[in-house]
Formats: C-alpha cells, sequence, structure tokens
C-alpha cells in the first residue's frame, strides 16, 4: 500500500513539474500588426543605416536594398487605398514574408567580402565616406525615403565604379584632372543629399 502512495506522489509530483515545459512550448509568435509592420521597416532601414556608416554595405549594395524597400513600402500604399487605409490579414502576412527575404538579404549583404572603405587616405575616398555618413544619417533619422536613398546610393556607386576604372588604368592612381571631376560629380550628389533631406519627405 505504501509504495503505491509513494508512486501515485511521484507521478503527480512528475505531472507538476512538466507543466512549465509545456506552457513554454504552447507560446505562439507575436501576430502581424499594422503596427508590427511599421516597426519591422523602421527596423530594416536602421539595419540598412548601419551597415553603410560602418562600411559593410557597398553602395550597389544598397541601392538594391532601398530598391527592394521601396518597392514593398509602396505595395503596402497600394493594399491600404484598397481597403480604406487599413491592411488585411492576407496584406500583413505578404508583408511580413517580403520584409522577412529583405531581412536575409541585409544580412548576407552585410556578411560577405564586399566593403566600403570605412577608413579611407585619399581625398577622394575621404569625400565618398562623407557622403556615405550623411546618407547614413539621412536613412536613420527618416528624411531620406527608400526610393531617395536607391538613387543617391546608384549615384554614388557610378562614381565609385568610375574611380576604380581610373585607379586601374594608371597604376592605382588619379589624376588631377580626374579628381577634379571626380569632386565635381561628388558636389553634385551632396546638393541631392541636402534637398532631399529638406524637401519634406519623410519614411
Amino acid at each position: 500500500m505504501k509504495s503505491m502512495i509513494k508512486m501515485s506522489f511521484m507521478s503527480a509530483a512528475l505531472a507538476i513539474l512538466a507543466m512549465p515545459v509545456v506552457a513554454q512550448t504552447t507560446t505562439q509568435a507575436a501576430p502581424v500588426t499594422g503596427q508590427s509592420i511599421q516597426d519591422r521597416k523602421e527596423n530594416q532601414q536602421d539595419r540598412i543605416a548601419n551597415g553603410v556608416k560602418d562600411g559593410q554595405l557597398t553602395a550597389g549594395e544598397t541601392t538594391n536594398l532601398e530598391k527592394k524597400e521601396g518597392a514593398i513600402n509602396q505595395e503596402e500604399r497600394d493594399m491600404r487605398k484598397l481597403d480604406n487605409g487599413k491592411l488585411t490579414s492576407a496584406d500583413k502576412a505578404t508583408l511580413n514574408q517580403q520584409q522577412n527575404k529583405l531581412s536575409n538579404q541585409i544580412y548576407q549583404d552585410k556578411h560577405n567580402a564586399a566593403t566600403q572603405t570605412a577608413d579611407p587616405k585619399s581625398e577622394v575616398g575621404k569625400r565618398a565616406e562623407n557622403q556615405q555618413d550623411r546618407i547614413a544619417n539621412g536613412v536613420k533619422d527618416g528624411q531620406l525615403t527608400a526610393g531617395e536613398t536607391s538613387n543617391l546610393e546608384k549615384k554614388e556607386a557610378a562614381i565609385n565604379k568610375e574611380v576604380r576604372t581610373d585607379r586601374a588604368a594608371n597604376g592605382g592612381k588619379l589624376t588631377q584632372q580626374e579628381k577634379a571631376q571626380v569632386n565635381r560629380q561628388q558636389n553634385k550628389v551632396s546638393k541631392q543629399i541636402y534637398r532631399d533631406k529638406h524637401n519634406g519627405r519623410h519614411q
């Protein structure tokens, strides 16, 4: 009799111990809401901005990421127009899946071998880094939209490519004429950055 009571007591004790484990395994993921969609967009933009600032993302990679982010934002606006400013459950699920793909792309781009020089020695390199910092700050504080950022980074990528081509043709150096040309191009981008950051449009 004593052994049966002991076994019943042990069974009850094991059942009680097992309860928290069951509770933990049934926890569900947070639902996707309109607010979580907005939070997710801000988080993605912060990750891109940090990648630009620390040199993990090249201008070309940033152009591509911001182009995709801009397309998702446009799709969200179109979805809201169809439903009086709201998102359906299906809309939220679709946007979440697209942001998941973009999140993976951000991670891959930030951890591949391609980098933007974070500590350049030349004046041309320092100017390019300064422009990247200004763009990164504009992305982070919402002054630059995804479309504006994509356009700016496309121009930066074109200048970077021209510099690489010129250096390759001149034993790794730029002529005074090439430096002046790059400086004029960066002046144009600099003005565009300023205009885009102060035009009243926000991310």
